[in-house]
């Protein structure tokens, strides 16, 4: 099965690290928070990737044209031209990078990419800015019970400030960063069936708008709930946030 990353968006909101390199380049504990997302499919057996690049896409190819020699053991023999790789710790992946432009919307960039995806019975979706516990497994084999086009994993955002627990003005007690408000919303980590594509118009139509309400008019979407841990990063604080829970050594998302 393969993955499909959204890679392409500009990242307004976390433009202290954004001017210098697109958002999934964003580092959390010295790797991209792109390279935790693949990780995460990868251990799920998932390890074909096809990237959607936009803005200073090419950063992404070259991190990747030179992660073989990043992630193993090399002696460079300058005299005699000669390079000699001793141990390979190069995960099993197939990474295609398709430039699907800088201005694409997110179904749009989906769109780009569906040649690489015809022949395939089932793939994974996501976006190429946050971090899970889902089982992924899991979702692929609930969207294979129910039949239906698309799954999408419902979530409950992480709350953003503590709350306060009141007795009229008295405060009886303080809730550190409460999930929410109970509402679930779209999680990302899609599993979809190919034929989704055909409802995506062009370059300018949001996956989440049109494509996605179509499906769940028609009776098309399915949603696997996850109670688990969910953090997009879509601030310098969140990056923060998650640089902490890395470095801490009990980061939620890792599942390698």
């Amino acid at each position: 099965m393969k993955a499909v990353i959204l890679a392409g968006g500009l990242g307004t909101r976390i433009s202290e690290e954004t001017h210098l390199r697109p958002k999934p380049m964003i580092e959390i504990g010295g790797h991209p928070i792109l390279w935790h997302i693949m990780k995460m499919y990868s251990s799920h057996g998932v390890n074909d990737f096809v990237i959607c690049c936009g803005y200073k896409g090419y950063i992404i190819k070259e991190y990747f044209a030179n992660y073989f020699l990043h992630m193993s053991d090399v002696t460079f023999d300058m005299q005699n031209n000669k390079m000699e790789v001793h141990e390979r710790h190069a995960e099993p992946w197939k990474v295609t990078l398709v430039d699907t432009g800088e201005d694409t919307m997110t179904g749009g960039r989906l769109k780009r990419v569906a040649r690489y995806l015809q022949d395939e019975e089932a793939f994974c979706f996501t976006y190429g800015d946050g971090v899970a516990d889902v089982d992924i497994s899991a979702a692929i084999r609930f969207h294979a019970q129910h039949g239906k086009l698309a799954t999408v994993t419902a979530v409950l955002p992480p709350g953003r400030y503590g709350a306060l627990d009141r007795d009229g003005d008295r405060v009886a007690g303080f809730t550190e960063k409460p999930r929410g408000d109970g509402g679930w919303i779209n999680g990302g980590f899609f599993v979809l069936s190919p034929k989704v594509l055909s409802l995506i118009e062009n370059d300018q139509t949001s996956w989440e708008a049109s494509p996605l309400n179509q499906l769940a008019q028609s009776d098309q979407l399915m949603a696997y709930e996850h109670s688990g841990f969910w953090q997009p990063m879509d601030t310098l604080r969140e990056k923060n946030l998650l640089e902490d829970l890395w470095q801490s050594g009990s980061a939620p998302w890792k599942s390698w």
